[in-house]
């Protein structure tokens, strides 16, 4: 048996969490013994799959006919599982994203496997098969046993790390048999936004909160994102004000993120916005007030004026970065 993983393609691109994906799949390999395949599904250069070999992936299925550019999750969920039935994959391994929520459970229905999503950490035993997993919207761990034949699992972003262990690799064509080949829903257009860091890729995150007072404000905030490389978020009430884009909302509601820094700036701390960044490796909150929930999950605190203080922030990481480059 193997390990299959789930390598997303964007646009021709593999992103981080693939990489991290593949990294703690070739962990557990170490300890089953068994082999670690990626299946990639739509067009994709073999030069752009490279990167995979790096971190542990010795087989890559691709499923590149035009016709997967488009996803369709009910598509993509028949070409996994005919992956899975061809190499005989007992775990296998999605992102812990919208697209890996979309297709896991389906998969799960279909091959009568355990599903556990927003994974933490490897397996603390594999016989019985026992993993840690976030609970309570982040506020506990659950240690989990499954007892079916095969596994799916989401492991959460950042919850293992980039580590190499580096493999010869071959890219093999996978032509799987799709009887609903046509999507009922059809995109007609799909604009990304290509400038700067992206939130699912980001180590840091720079994030505003109605406490920047203005959307004119956030451009202190894009000024340290640049600084440190980060990427720019935002709590919901600032997304639903139209200060900031909809899709660099954060949240429970939002996207589900865990860089390594979280810098909530101006932000209260409600329940919603805690739960989807509460995967972060360490929180930096700036708030004027000194009883902000914010302040019960932080690693660090600051209270004063964002105004003040981020500006004097930007100016101290630049004159750091300069002096050690």
């Amino acid at each position: 048996m193997s390990i299959l993983v789930y390598i997303r393609n964007v646009s021709g691109q593999i992103k981080k969490q693939s990489l991290e994906l593949t990294a703690y799949a070739k962990a557990m390999a170490e300890t089953t013994g068994q082999e670690v395949c990626g299946l990639v599904i739509g067009e994709i250069e073999d030069q752009a799959l490279s990167a995979l070999a790096r971190y542990g992936i010795s087989r890559i299925l691709k499923a590149g006919d035009a016709r997967y550019n488009k996803r369709v999750n009910r598509v993509y969920t028949q070409i996994v599982e005919q992956a899975v039935l061809q190499i005989d994959a007992k775990y296998i391994l999605f992102p812990d994203n919208a697209q890996g929520k979309a297709i896991a459970p389906r998969l799960s229905v279909r091959l009568n496997a355990g599903f556990i999503p927003q994974v933490l950490d490897l397996p603390s035993s594999y016989e019985p098969f026992v993993v840690s997993k976030r609970a309570f919207t982040g506020k506990a761990i659950a240690n989990v046993k499954v007892v079916s034949e095969r596994i799916i699992l989401t492991p959460m972003l950042n919850s293992f790390g980039l580590k190499e262990t580096p493999v010869e690799m071959n890219v093999e064509a996978f032509q799987p048999t799709i009887s609903e080949p046509e999507s009922r829903l059809e995109i007609i257009h799909k604009e990304m936004n290509a400038d700067g860091v992206q939130l699912v890729d980001a180590d840091i995150v720079v994030s505003g909160g109605r406490g920047i007072k203005a959307a004119e404000n956030f451009k202190m905030l894009e000024e340290l994102s640049e600084t440190l490389g980060a990427a720019t978020a935002c709590s919901r009430p600032v997304a639903d004000d139209g200060w900031r884009p909809a899709d660099e909302h954060v949240g429970q509601t939002g996207k589900i993120i865990a860089p390594n820094i979280y810098f909530a700036i101006g932000i209260s701390g409600a329940i919603q916005h805690v739960a989807g960044v509460s995967g972060a490796k360490c929180i930096v909150a700036i708030n004027s007030d000194a009883d902000a929930p914010i302040f019960d999950v932080a690693d660090y605190g600051l209270v004063g004026d964002a105004h003040t203080i981020v500006p004097e922030l930007n100016s101290l990481f630049k004159k750091y970065l300069a002096e050690n480059k």
